[in-house]
């Protein structure tokens, strides 16, 4: 879909815990706009869990290559890890052969947004996912995500679904990599 948005998952190289560390995270953040230099998109939400992220991006108009903005991202964050003291996995032989580090699942998990209905679960689902990893109670709590700037510009509450019993219905959200 040609200008259109996304949702992915992207899962580190063996749910290893990297976004659980501060400069991690300031290093992914940082490769996302280098990349968003030259291959311009734009980031309806994120959010960073310790062993994975979900994003929902929508590219300009006339442009699918998301594909190749993931790429980038994920190259420039391996380099700027590799020269901060980060270390690859040990991975096997074919993987070694190809050129591939044990920082990134090699392929990520990726969603077309259909419509505006789509979009605010995906949106809600991102947002959640903290939450519903027991890792907070409220969105709000898990700084690693555009929540903030959702509740900073007035589309969210910042106490939106705290407490909330039962959770949100996230049933239509389809997904890979082993999320339950």
């Amino acid at each position: 879909m040609a200008g259109g948005t996304y949702f992915f998952t992207l899962v580190t190289y063996q749910r290893r815990r990297l976004f659980a560390e501060e400069l991690n995270r300031r290093l992914l953040g940082n490769s996302i706009r280098t990349c968003q230099v030259d291959w311009p998109f734009s980031v309806d939400a994120i959010v960073l869990l310790p062993d994975h992220l979900h994003a929902m991006i929508t590219l300009p108009n006339g442009d699918t290559n998301y594909s190749g903005r993931w790429s980038v991202i994920k190259k420039t964050f391996n380099e700027t890890f590799l020269a901060n003291g980060g270390r690859s996995r040990q991975v096997s032989e074919g993987r070694r052969k190809q050129k591939r580090l044990g920082i990134w699942q090699p392929r990520f998990w990726e969603h077309v947004i259909r419509d505006e209905d789509d979009f605010d679960a995906h949106f809600d689902y991102i947002h959640f996912n903290p939450v519903k990893h027991g890792l907070v109670e409220c969105p709000i709590d898990w700084a690693a995500s555009s929540f903030h700037r959702w509740v900073r510009q007035g589309v969210c509450e910042s106490d939106w679904a705290c407490g909330r019993k039962p959770p949100p219905d996230f049933s239509q959200i389809k997904h890979d990599f082993g999320e339950p």
